[in-house]
Order: structure tokens, then sequence, then C-alpha cells
């Protein structure tokens, strides 16, 4: 079941200390729409679970994030989100860096409703070692392996982007990689969906096979529809990353009055004008 809201209207969706879980993967398919969304809410003290893009930067950036739970925070052609970098090394946030796959198997084990699932990834590693809340576990077969008991992360919301959507909160990617936007949505008490369009239910797949058909209505509460929502990052078939201003974006880190003049421009402000500011840019930059 869902909603179908405006992406101002999502604010009313995060509280104050909430575990947000954010999808996509580094620089790719990132609902930045979203993110901006929960810059102007104003929330405070989130913590944020991401395979990490600038959606996790933005966020450090505004002071808005306590605790970052994450296996990598990149921009993919920038090795490492700078924002992110810069409040780690202040010790503005906390982080629980863990290996991917650990990532996923807590977010799995949430999706199912389990305490815990259990891994070799990590095994050995600071990974665990280093995280107080990560236990072992003995197999009790005669193997007697020793194995990493990923405890589920549960999230009180997921924020997704998607190519399209109906009102129901069905909702397609017709990419070439589905990443593992699925399970933030199992693993969320609540999933807010972006999408490029929203379509009647019987054009979800008229030009893409059923396994694009990556979430059911039962997995979603809003659904938003937000053109152009993966906002810079790369969103294969619709648009490649935007590296003129991802490069601003990082750019920015330098400085709190570069940092304070682009998210004046590209963050303060409605979608529509979001859209404005960025062909402005684009001409800036062909001059």
């Amino acid at each position: 079941m869902s909603a179908l809201a405006r992406a101002a209207k999502v604010a009313a969706h995060i509280d104050d200390g909430a575990t947000i879980g954010i999808g996509g993967w580094g620089s790719r398919r990132k609902p930045l729409g979203l993110v901006r969304a929960v810059v102007r809410s104003g929330a405070r003290d989130l913590t944020v679970v991401s395979f990490g893009g600038p959606d996790v930067g933005m966020l450090c950036a505004t002071g808005q994030v306590s605790t970052v739970v994450h296996g990598f925070v990149s921009l993919d052609s920038i090795g490492i989100d700078p924002h992110f970098a810069a409040a780690r090394e202040a010790g503005r946030i906390r982080t629980v860096e863990l290996d991917e796959a650990m990532l996923v198997a807590g977010l799995r084990a949430a999706a199912r409703r389990l305490p815990f699932e259990v891994t070799r990834a990590g095994a050995g590693s600071d990974a665990v070692t280093r995280n107080r809340g990560i236990r072992t576990v003995v197999s009790p077969y005669a193997d007697g392996e020793e194995l990493v008991a990923m405890p589920a992360i549960t999230l009180d919301v997921a924020l997704l982007h998607l190519d399209r959507a109906d009102t129901a909160g069905n909702a397609v990617c017709t990419g070439p990689d589905l990443f593992f936007d699925d399970l933030f949505a199992g693993a969320a008490a609540k999933t807010i969906v972006s999408a490029e369009r929203i379509v009647p239910t019987a054009d979800l797949l008229w030009d893409a096979p059923p396994t694009t058909a990556m979430l059911n209505r039962t997995l979603t509460d809003v659904v938003v529809e937000l053109p152009g929502g993966a906002g810079f990052t790369a969103h294969p078939p619709h648009a490649p990353r935007d590296e003129r201003l991802q490069r601003a974006y990082a750019d920015a880190a330098a400085s709190p009055e570069h940092w304070r003049a682009f998210r004046e421009r590209f963050i303060d402000v409605d979608d529509d004008a979001y859209r404005l500011a960025v062909s402005a840019f684009h001409r800036e930059e062909a001059r």
C-alpha cells in the first residue's frame, strides 16, 4: 500500500534520531531528490545506512548525521566523498565500517525478520573485532567452524529512486544493476520511492522483463514522481553521471563558504528551482 506525495512532503516521515537506509551504490542511482528533501527537513541526529556516495556526504556536510553505517563512501570517479571524509576526520560523526557482504547480510536478516544472518564475510577482520556489536557463532555441525553472526540492520525509513512506479507502490528498475534496493525496502518500517514516472500498473512492464519488477506494493509506503531524482549520480538508461556537477559538489568541501554557495544554489531549493539551477550551471560551464 502506498500514498502518492510530493518530494517536499518527505520531511514528515523523517524524525530526529531516525535510522534511514539509502539505496543505490556509490554515485549510481542515488535518490538525491529525496535526500535534498531530508536536508530541507532539518532532521537531526540521523543514522545513515548506505553503500555510500553523495547521499552520505551531503547529510554529513549539513551536520544532520550522527552515525554512518557503510561499506564505503565513494563518488566512483572521485575515490572518497570529501564531505564525508572531512566529517570523519574531524570526529563529527561515528562510523561503522563493514565489509560490503556484511552490510548485505545485515539488511537481509532484517528483511527476513531474523535477529542475525550467519556469514563468512568479515571473519578475522577488524570489521568484526572493532565493532563490538558483532558476534561470532560456532557451527553446530561436525565442521565446528567459527562464523560471523551479522546482526539485523533494521531501518526506520528507506529512500530509493527507481525508473517507474504505479500509485500502489509497485516499482521497476530497468538499469543494468538492481543493487540492493529491495533489501533496504524489506529492512525498513517505511519505504519512500521516487520514480522518473508514475504510470498505470498495466504499463509498468510494457518494455521490460518481469525481472525488473524490483518492488511490490507490500514493500512501499510513499511514492513520489520525481524526474531526474537521481540528481548528478548515474541513472542508466536515463542519464550518465553529471561529472561536472559532481566535481562542483566535491569542490564545495574546500571551505564553509564554498559549501554554503553550493547548498544555497542546488540543495535549499524546490525541485523546479533545482532543475533551473542545473541548466544554468551547464550554460555557464559551456562558455
